[in-house]
Order: C-alpha cells, then sequence, then structure tokens
C-alpha cells in the first residue's frame, strides 16, 4: 500500500504533530511515523478521540477555538510539522469557547467557517501557518496509508461497473467546486445518492434503504460506489477514507464495489479491508489521478 512522498516529505522534521480526531486514523499515522523513525506527539480533540487509545503515544489534550493553547503547546513539543487527522464533527460558532488569541484572529476563524469542511480546514491551516507551522499531508508523513493505483480485490469491475465509475468520477469533478462531498453512488449509468454532510456511511445507507423500499430496481450487484477529492481540495486536509466499514456499508446498498482515486485516498486497515471484499465479492479498484 505505498504511494509517492510529495516534495514536503524530504523536509519532514521529528517530532511531528498529529492534531487528532475521533476514529483508528490518527492512531494509524502515528504507528507509520513511529515505524519510519519519525517521532508522533498526538494533539487529542477533547470529545472527539478515543482517550483510550491516545494514552499509547505522548499526547497533549486540546480543545476547538483554543488556538492559543494549541499553538504554546505545539511550540513546547517542538513540533513545527502538523496534520490533521481523524473525523470530526463540524461545532458551529456558537458552540465554540475561544481563548484569547483566537479573539484576536475571529476576523480569519468566522471567514474560515463561511464554506464547507475543506474551506474550514483549509483557513484553519492558513491562521497555523501565519503562526510559524507548516501544515503537512498524508502524502508527506504516511505514504503506506494510500490507496494505489490497480485492483487489489480478487474481484474486478466489470464493463457495466467501469462505465458507471466514469459517471461517477464526471459527477464528482463537476460538483468539486461547491465543496459538497466526496462520494457518489452510480448504478447503471443512473446516479442515485451523492454524499452530503452525513459522510459515506450513511449515503449507503440511504441507498440500501431505497433499494429495500423498492425505489432501486437494479439487481443486487450492480452499481458502484466512487469517491475522489474535490477537485479545488487541499490534498493536505480531509482526503476521502475507505474501510472496512465501507465494505460492510457497500455489501448492504447491494453495491458490485468500490473505485477510489489512487494515492489521494486512505485505506484504513487495508488488509481487513481486502479480505472482507473478497469474503463478499466486491471490487476496490485505485484510479489514476
Amino acid at each position: 500500500m505505498a504511494a509517492d512522498m510529495t516534495s514536503a516529505a524530504a523536509g519532514i522534521s521529528s517530532p511531528v504533530g498529529v492534531v487528532a480526531g475521533g476514529g483508528a486514523m490518527p492512531f494509524a499515522v502515528a504507528d507509520s511515523l513511529a515505524a519510519r523513525g519519525i517521532a508522533p506527539v498526538l494533539f487529542p480533540l477533547r470529545g472527539a478521540c478515543d482517550p483510550v487509545q491516545v494514552e499509547k503515544f505522548r499526547h497533549r489534550w486540546i480543545s476547538v477555538g483554543q488556538l492559543g493553547r494549541a499553538m504554546r503547546l505545539f511550540r513546547e513539543e517542538g513540533c513545527r510539522d502538523l496534520i490533521f487527522i481523524g473525523t470530526l464533527v463540524r461545532p458551529s460558532l456558537s458552540e465554540i469557547r475561544f481563548d484569547f488569541t483566537t479573539l484576536r484572529l475571529l476576523g480569519n476563524v468566522i471567514r474560515a467557517f463561511r464554506g464547507g469542511d475543506d474551506h474550514l480546514l483549509s483557513g484553519v491551516g492558513r491562521i497555523l501557518e501565519q503562526g510559524g507551522f507548516r501544515m503537512v499531508g498524508i502524502k508527506d508523513v504516511a505514504p503506506d496509508l494510500l490507496m494505489p493505483e490497480g485492483c487489489i480485490s480478487r474481484a474486478w469491475p466489470s464493463d457495466t461497473s467501469k462505465t458507471d465509475i466514469e459517471r461517477g468520477r464526471a459527477v464528482l469533478t463537476a460538483l468539486g467546486p461547491f465543496d459538497i462531498g466526496q462520494a457518489v453512488v452510480v448504478i447503471d449509468g443512473h446516479v442515485v445518492a451523492v454524499e452530503d454532510i452525513e459522510g459515506t456511511d450513511a449515503l449507503l445507507a440511504r441507498v440500501a434503504r431505497l433499494r429495500e423500499e423498492g425505489r432501486i430496481r437494479a439487481a443486487t450487484g450492480r452499481g458502484v460506489l466512487v469517491k475522489a477529492p474535490k477537485s479545488s481540495q487541499d490534498l493536505r486536509f480531509d482526503l476521502p477514507t475507505i474501510g472496512p466499514r465501507t465494505i460492510e456499508g457497500v455489501a448492504r446498498a447491494g453495491l458490485a464495489g468500490i473505485a477510489v482515486i489512487a494515492g489521494n485516498t486512505i485505506a484504513a486497515e487495508p488488509q481487513a479491508m481486502i479480505a472482507l471484499a473478497d469474503a463478499k465479492y466486491l471490487f476496490i479498484i485505485g484510479l489514476p489521478a
């Protein structure tokens, strides 16, 4: 599961600060860094990161809206390079308790919130870079977690599935500038569902429900989940992710498989994901960027 690193990778300095949201990916990134001799320091976000798993790593807790404290802790730990990774339910501005530094930068923070998730993450990243830090991406610090090009499952896409994949890529390219979502389901050339704020799991659950209600008449085992970064997206932030749970959702939705962009998609728990796909006769393919 290797991919080429970006030019920023050559200058990565140890330790690397991992701003950790929910899910398993922050810990996978930390393990990947450690395996290559780069010390990770986790900065888990309160209310998002797993408090049990984070105990295995050097860490300092931070909160959304506490930019001043976060930057102070980054400096104390010697972390010039930072990566955002993991899930986070987007808070509203009214829910955040700002510290003095954040209030001083409030204009920039408000501008960051005026847009989709990519706009928000890029905006916060720019604020941190103005503070002397460097934002890096998975390609720079954990390229082994990225999807390779080609089919990694025993099953391969049929000609019908290949046509659905092409339609899905075209739809995501068209939607990219609007910062809406990173996934679409296409069945026999018909776009049946597009990812919204609820995410990919909810998208697949919606397709499964539509099948149960008879709204989708195509036979089980047809159709593809296509995932791709948004066309204007900063690829250091919020890359599409697939893993075993995605496979479960695709199976329940009655689809034939998954197509993602190689090198620009995170493959979580890849061996478990591939084994599950093979058991359910689903394909997983990495497309050229």
